[in-house]
This record gives C-alpha cells, sequence and structure tokens, in this order.
C-alpha cells in the first residue's frame, strides 16, 4: 500500500527536537490524530530506537507540536504538544513542553502565520494543553526567526540566537491550582515503599519534589546512572502514581497508569560540586539547587522546561522541600540557578502571597531553536486513515 504525505517541518525547540504540523494540515477531527503522530514518529518501537520514524528512542526527541490560527483574543497562535510514548502506543496530551515551546513563535513567523517586522518580534502563544499564555520574544533577520547569536544552553553544542519565553501567571497548568492539595509541603503515602516529604506545585506543569536524600541518593547521578537502578525507577514510579491520584490529576492509580507525562517528579538536593555529562565541573558555590527530573518513565539529560520553572516557583516558596534545599538569597528576585545532568539552568520566577494563598506571577527563562529541515513527513497509509496525500488546504477527516 503507497505511503501518505503530510507537510511538516522538523524543529530543535532549546534540548529537544518535534515534527511540526501546521493544523490545517492534519485531520479536523482530533480523534484521527494519534495514528498520524505515532506512524511518523515510529512508534510504538519495542526495540526503544524508533528507527522506521521520526523520533530519536528518548521522551525529548519523541515529540510532535502542532500549530494553527488562535481561539483566544489575546494570542497570535493556539500550540498543542503531543508526547508520543517510545515503546507504546499512546500519545499524551496532559503536559506542554517548555523547550519546544521556544519554536513556536519562530515556526509561527517562518510559515507567515504571524506577520512581523524590523528587528524583533513578539508572538503570544497559547498552549492549548495548559490553557495558559506565553510570551515569545526574539530577534528577526530578514523578515524570519534569526538563528545566530552567542547564546549557549547546556545539552546542546554550539551557540544560537535567544529566545526569551515569558510564561505568564503560570499557575494551575494541569490541576487549576499552584498548590494543587493547598499545602506547600506535606507527607506522601507512597503504596509498598512508605511515607515521604514532599511538595506538590503546578506551575507550568505538574510536579512532585522529594529530597534526594530521603530517596536514599546524592541527588548528583547521572542518567545513565539512574536508568540502571531499577529499585530507585519502580520507587519513583509509584511516587508518580501517589502523587497523581493526591493531585486530582487522576481519581484512581489505574487511571494514572494512563497518564505517562504529568505529574513529573523532581527530587532535589542543595548546592554540590557535580560532574555535567561532558565532564565539566560544576562548582557547587556557581548554582542554588541541584536537581534531577524523571518523566514518562526515563531521567531527563537536560531538565524540561516547564519542570525547572515549577521547580524554581517552588524554590520561592516557604516551607517547601525545594525551599529548604535552595541557597538563600536576600534577593526574592534575582533567578535560580539549577545544577543538572547537563550543566546550569537558570531561571526567573515571581511570587507573592495574598494571606494565606500564594501566587506565582510569571517565570522566564532563554532558548535557543532552530529550523532543521522542512517538507514532507512519509506515514504507511495501512497505518492511518483520514488523512490525505500532500495536500496544504484542510483535510476532512
Amino acid at each position: 500500500m503507497k505511503q501518505i504525505k503530510i507537510p511538516a517541518v522538523f524543529m530543535r525547540g532549546g534540548t529537544s527536537n518535534a515534527i511540526v504540523f501546521n493544523a490545517s494540515d492534519l485531520p479536523r477531527d482530533r480523534a484521527s490524530w494519534d495514528p498520524v503522530f505515532l506512524a511518523a514518529i515510529g512508534s510504538p518501537d519495542p526495540y526503544g530506537r524508533q528507527l522506521d520514524g521520526m523520533g530519536g528512542g528518548i521522551s525529548s526527541l519523541s515529540k510532535v507540536c502542532i500549530v494553527g490560527a488562535s481561539t483566544r483574543a489575546d494570542a497570535d497562535i493556539d500550540y498543542t504538544f503531543a508526547q508520543v510514548s517510545v515503546k507504546e502506543a499512546k500519545v499524551d496530551y496532559s503536559g506542554n513542553c517548555g523547550n519546544m515551546s521556544s519554536a513556536m513563535g519562530p515556526y509561527a513567523i517562518d510559515e507567515g502565520l504571524v506577520k512581523a517586522s524590523g528587528k524583533d518580534a513578539l508572538v503570544r502563544v497559547h498552549n492549548t494543553n495548559t490553557r495558559k499564555i506565553i510570551w515569545s520574544r526574539f530577534s528577526l533577520d530578514e523578515g524570519l526567526a534569526a538563528v545566530d547569536g552567542d547564546l549557549a544552553i547546556p545539552g546542546v553544542s554550539g551557540t544560537g540566537a535567544p529566545v526569551r519565553l515569558e510564561f505568564r501567571e503560570p499557575g494551575g497548568a494541569i490541576t487549576g491550582k499552584l498548590l494543587p492539595t493547598g499545602r506547600v509541603a506535606e507527607v506522601l503515602d507512597v503504596l509498598g515503599h512508605g511515607r515521604f516529604n514532599v511538595s506538590m506545585v503546578d506551575a507550568a506543569n505538574a510536579c512532585c519534589f522529594v529530597r534526594a536524600d530521603e530517596l536514599g541518593i546524592t541527588g548528583t547521578g547521572t542518567p545513565e546512572a539512574l536508568a540502571a537502578d531499577a529499585g530507585l525507577l519502580e520507587r519513583l514510579q509509584a511516587f508518580r502514581l501517589a502523587a497523581s491520584v493526591a493531585m486530582g490529576i487522576a481519581k484512581t492509580t489505574e487511571e494514572a497508569k494512563a497518564k505517562r507525562v504529568v505529574p513529573f517528579i523532581g527530587f532535589v538536593s542543595g548546592p554540590q560540586d557535580a560532574l555535567t555529562l561532558t565532564g565539566a565541573k560544576i562548582a557547587a558555590d556557581s548554582v542554588d539547587v541541584t536537581g534531577r527530573v524523571i518523566s514518562n518513565g526515563q531521567p531527563h539529560r537536560a531538565l524540561p522546561l516547564t519542570a525547572s520553572l515549577c521547580m524554581a516557583v517552588a524554590a520561592r516558596l516557604e516551607g517547601s522541600v525545594v525551599n529548604t534545599v535552595t541557597r538563600t538569597s536576600n534577593d526574592r528576585e534575582a533567578p535560580i540557578r539549577i545544577a543538572m545532568p547537563s550543566g546550569v539552568l537558570t531561571v526567573a520566577a515571581s511570587v507573592r502571597k495574598n494571606g494565606a494563598e500564594w501566587h506565582a506571577e510569571q517565570g522566564a527563562f532563554y532558548r535557543t531553536q532552530r529550523r532543521l529541515f522542512d517538507g514532507y513527513v512519509y506515514v504507511r497509509a495501512s497505518r492511518v486513515t483520514g488523512v490525505a496525500a500532500g495536500k496544504r488546504e484542510p483535510i476532512a477527516a
């Protein structure tokens, strides 16, 4: 049977890669999207390599983004993020990807979805997964998004033009509340593993944070070492299921098992000397907190940006698990430097307290992005339905 070709762009955003589709090139019926995305990425793949698709075998390289006209007056585009499982036939829309968010404004400009002139652009991005607004600011080069610049980000070789992402009012992106349980810190009963002090925070994405020392680890382990520790991964998976129910993301443990992405599980420790994946040294006095994150069952080589933003917000919440290990500063507006496997990530986070209620005002960071190629992605016609070949006009499902 023939293959179907669908217009697409392959982009790097921060430390992630994704296929980016114009919404008008996909079936109108969103129920038809999953088979298209699975086939394009190359999932499910029991070998974990996705060689028959565009994926790279790990969660940060197994992503799809969909961009179209905005459905909100305060945004220029709608952006939907899809996390494609590597080994299972699952597509998860429950959270956003901060890294790929950095490529959405440039994509919109380069595709002509948003008009801009001059030296700089501001694209207001509505992320449909979280119903949150992200302001994307970046330079233009002859009317297109600039790619050359001097910003280096941990996990990506070379430098690029900076994209400033401002997450407006990031609290409650998944659950509707910055603190889904109403508490900054509490004890979580993890079935089969005991009780642990945690902070469950929802800012840009839902996360459950625990101290590394409560898990019996240093907090500076490499992703490879963490992935090889089957007992730790099993414990963290149990954490995720318990936190999902506690945060109201899922009603039952069985339902939580089906939600593979959120909540993220982060374990934190104080500033420590450590080595990056390249062997470079991170000095304890150059960072404010050390963090590691697990999502979709995999330890991240570079922290997901939405989880990093959530970690920075949590660091500002007095009494939280993250706050207790973060370096104390007299300047509550100073950016927070997070040590991670690929280096140091700097995140700005602003919070305020109204009476007994905490409120996250904004989180911001810089990324780089680049269009890698455009054209068509080919999928087996036998794996998808409702998709016509090579059309730019809307396709009826």
